[in-house]
């Protein structure tokens, strides 16, 4: 089996773009909880030196529905989309990159895990 050099840099390129994504998501997701952590904390010390009274249900349902609602949300793709374009005689022509889509994908979700649980 040979092995194009295009068909190792798309595997690799894409291990490493993953990897990066993987570990600065996880650095930004550990950034935001810090900062939620310390504003409810804030606001907790409000209430306790009473300068600020807190409705904690009223919070708690405002925070779920949003939860919920970014949940739901979902993209849809119309029916008979393609991938391809036409080139006038009604067939469809695919781009060049499609035929690397799959080893890019795999590549990159698995630098993406690898770069999520290191980070």
């Amino acid at each position: 089996m040979e092995l194009d050099s295009t068909f190792i840099a798309t595997v690799g390129g894409g291990f490493f773009i993953g990897v990066l994504i993987g570990y600065a998501l996880k650095k930004v997701i550990k950034l935001v909880s810090i900062i939620v952590g310390l504003f409810f904390a804030g606001l907790a010390y409000l209430q306790y030196q009473q300068i600020a009274s807190i409705n904690w249900g009223k919070l708690q349902s405002v925070s779920e529905g949003a939860v919920t609602m970014l949940a739901n949300t979902t993209t849809q793709i119309p029916m008979g989309a393609s991938n391809g374009t036409s080139n006038g005689s009604g067939e469809i022509v695919t781009a060049t990159m499609t035929n690397f889509g799959i080893p890019l994908t795999g590549s990159m979700a698995m630098g993406f895990a690898f770069g999520f649980m290191r980070g």
